[in-house]
């Protein structure tokens, strides 16, 4: 087994638009997300540090970047998941994002963990 294969993270994405709290003659686009965080490794690993690009379809890109994930520095053993909701918003009814995870293994090795692209679209949106 690799090291890389020892620390595998998989992450899975769904999204959905939050209507109420979202304001389109205002340029205001609510979403939702929630991330499950799998640890498909050998080793325990921390979540230290998260990092997000999102980008409208203007081509307007916010990143952010932060300790944790709401609040939380999830420690996963092999076979763990831990799962939360967020949310973002964007000035258009289409966008993505992506980033990564900083984790960090028990003994001190530090690796991200990549959030591939996943589309933000309104219903009816994208065929």
């Amino acid at each position: 087994m690799t090291d890389s294969e020892k620390r595998q993270i998989d992450i899975g994405v769904e999204t959905s638009y939050i209507e109420d709290q979202s304001d389109p003659q205002a340029d205001r686009y609510v979403f939702a997300y929630t991330i499950t965080i799998s640890n498909a490794g050998a080793v325990p690993a921390k979540l230290l540090n998260r990092h997000w690009v999102i980008t409208d379809s203007n081509g307007k890109v916010q990143e952010v970047r932060g300790e944790g994930v709401v609040g939380e520095q999830p420690h996963l053993k092999p076979g763990e998941q831990f799962q939360y909701t967020s949310g973002t918003m964007i000035e258009t009814p289409v966008g993505t994002m992506e980033g990564e995870y900083e984790m960090v293994t028990d003994d001190g090795t530090s690796f991200d963990a990549p959030i591939a692209r996943f589309a933000l679209s309104i219903p009816r949106t994208l065929h």
